[in-house]
């Protein structure tokens, strides 16, 4: 492990997603999101092979212990466990959080996937190091995702103490009234990887969500 737990940054979330990236690679392309202020970094994959899920992995892995910032892997706790990421990030249909701890053992963070109140204080009763809130905006990336309100979210917030991410359809237009809920970070995905200049959106976001 490259990082404490407790000392996470969780403010611009990296969420990766090939097909918002297109023909542009993906290790250049979180490299420059972490030039551009990104604080941590998702590796999600829903349709490769684990062998070229392990690699690619490995691959993301060398750019974020250059850096200093953390790899969180989605959904799978074998690969999390084959490269010793930083972390892993289930939602509410992958493995019980309570299993998926045993598993990994007390030095991996755990984020958990929720919508309710209800999932949100489970989550944090059960060890997770911090909660996955959304959607909270319509999202392309996500279909099936529920909707999640900024009172919800607020509710949330002041009923847990660990670490809360937001996630959805979240840009630039909108992040400054979604921090206003007190949250610690939002998770992009296409608001960086599907801009033109990637650093740069990623610079933007940090400078609304500073202000």
């Amino acid at each position: 492990m490259s990082v404490l737990r407790d000392k996470v940054d969780y403010k611009l979330y990296l969420v990766t997603d090939r097909d918002v990236l297109g023909e542009r690679d993906l290790i250049r392309s979180v490299e420059d999101a972490i030039k551009g202020g990104a604080t941590i970094v998702q590796l999600r994959e829903k349709n490769c092979s684990s062998v070229d899920f392990y690699e690619l992995a490995l691959k993301v892995k060398e750019v974020t212990l250059k850096y200093g910032v953390p790899l969180i892997i989605n959904d799978r706790l074998d690969i999390a466990l084959a490269i010793e990421a930083d972390g892993l990030h289930i939602g509410q249909e992958d493995l019980p959080l309570t299993v998926a701890k045993k598993i990994v053992g007390k030095d991996m963070i755990i984020g958990v996937s929720a919508t309710t109140l209800e999932e949100a204080l489970l989550a944090q009763e059960q060890g997770a190091d911090y909660v996955g809130i959304g959607s909270v905006y319509p999202t392309s990336t996500k279909l099936d995702a529920k909707s999640v309100s900024l009172e919800q979210l607020h509710l949330i917030r002041e009923a847990i103490s660990i670490p809360i991410v937001g996630i959805g359809g979240i840009n630039e237009e909108n992040v400054t009234d979604l921090m206003k809920t007190k949250i610690d970070g939002v998770a992009i995905v296409s608001a960086i990887l599907g801009q033109e200049d990637i650093k740069s959106a990623a610079e933007k976001f940090i400078i609304k969500m500073n202000n």
